[in-house]
């Protein structure tokens, strides 16, 4: 950590703190709403409440995007979730089921809305706090600590469960996300711009001129489709990740737990690995090869330590791929673009689960758990193999970016 900056830690420490509560109240959310309905219908609702109006506010806050201060919608954004949190506080503190439904209801829009502005904006904030030769494990180490995060939370919260009503943990999530607006304070303002006089003329220009940009750069264009890829395959897994475990290999539910907890503790371990790895094209993509094999493995898989140990492997290799993927996107993209660009790169990413679990949940193509982890360990492998193999005849990506440079 010593050799970032201080904005870079205090984006860190936000980042890592609002992870911590973000994850402690979405525990708490399923559990208050199945105590309040007892219904599957209401789970699944309360998920599609964050999802759709957050990948239709993607699509759409693009052209906004370049004309704002990072920095302090950054901030506004945490103080916004942090007492969205309070909602369905309010509401159970008062006794009310509709109030608390309704409170929870609103607490998942203003999550799924918040998102994808917030994932925009931290991403084109990083090459303005951060050397251009750190990116790669600048973005290996947010990465890295915000899964682990995700990993520690839920037991975390599970022991506080012990000792606190349920619903307190809302006043936790209040708790973190305030703290992360303090700990983001602590950013100076790279930025002075001021926001544009918006009409629909200039939304609907800007929309056009983002994604023809966003078009124009083929290889960022690649780039986000491999990640794409890999996100469609963990939208997969989250559907036949526990009828793998619990069903094929008959185990039970605390080695699921395992399972499921093994790839954010090998992303970690990737998280280090990645600092002492040299940083090119064919680490990057071998990366993404051997995170694919970890699914096609799954597939021979007989045992539960052995898919522990693919969970674990994957999880190892993943960062090699996508910290570089990231830091490429934010090297090369136009700086005076790169909030927008990186807005429309979340979108194509993001729609991508959804897809993955509409995949391996449909009945119309009846796929075993074993064959939809070979196919979508083959989605990732195939091109990466083709792309790393490429990559030898390719130049650094640092050289197009001086090239690039040199004609402007």
């Amino acid at each position: 950590m010593n050799k970032f900056s201080t904005s870079f830690k205090a984006l860190w420490a936000g980042e890592v703190i609002s992870e911590f509560g973000g994850a402690a109240g979405g525990i708490i959310n399923g559990l208050l709403l199945f105590e309040l309905t007892g219904s599957k219908e209401w789970m699944g609702m309360l998920w599609l409440i964050y999802f759709i109006p957050s990948l239709v506010l993607q699509g759409m806050s693009a052209p906004f995007l370049n004309h704002v201060v990072k920095e302090k919608m950054l901030k506004n954004i945490q103080l916004i979730r942090a007492f969205a949190y309070l909602l369905p506080l309010v509401g159970y503190l008062i006794g009310s089921t509709f109030a608390t439904i309704f409170g929870l209801i609103l607490l998942q829009c203003l999550l799924g809305l918040m998102q994808p502005i917030y994932a925009s904006l931290s991403f084109s904030l990083l090459p303005d706090i951060c050397d251009e030769e750190k990116l790669a494990d600048a973005n290996g180490l947010l990465d890295g600590t915000i899964r682990l995060m995700s990993f520690l939370a839920p037991g975390a919260t599970s022991l506080l469960l012990v000792v606190s009503p349920m619903h307190f943990i809302y006043g936790l999530s209040f708790i973190m996300f305030l703290a992360s607006y303090f700990a983001l304070s602590q950013i100076p303002k790279t930025s002075t711009k001021k926001v544009a006089a918006w009409t629909k003329k200039i939304w609907w220009t800007e929309m056009k001129e983002g994604y023809k940009t966003f078009f124009s750069y083929p290889h960022l264009l690649r780039l986000t489709i491999l990640s794409s890829t890999v996100q469609f395959a963990v939208g997969a897994t989250l559907v036949i990740g526990v009828p793998f475990i619990c069903g094929d290999l008959n185990g039970e539910p605390w080695q699921y737990g395992l399972f499921s907890g093994a790839f954010p503790v090998g992303y970690a371990l990737g998280m280090i690995l990645l600092t002492r790895l040299q940083k090119n094209f064919q680490t990057m993509y071998f990366g993404l090869i051997g995170g694919g094999l970890s699914f096609v493995f799954l597939y021979f898989v007989q045992s539960i330590p052995f898919a522990w140990i693919c969970e674990l492997f994957g999880g190892i290799l993943f960062p090699l791929f996508n910290a570089q993927n990231a830091a490429i996107f934010q090297r090369e993209a136009p700086r005076n673009r790169l909030t927008q660009l990186s807005a429309v790169r979340l979108l194509f990413i993001r729609v991508t689960m959804p897809l993955g679990i509409l995949f391996a949940s449909s009945s119309i193509v009846d796929l075993s758990t074993r064959h939809t982890y070979l196919i979508v360990g083959a989605v990732i492998v195939l091109p990466g193999l083709y792309y790393f193999v490429t990559s030898f005849f390719r130049p650094d990506s640092r050289l197009l970016t001086q090239e690039k440079q040199k004609i402007s």
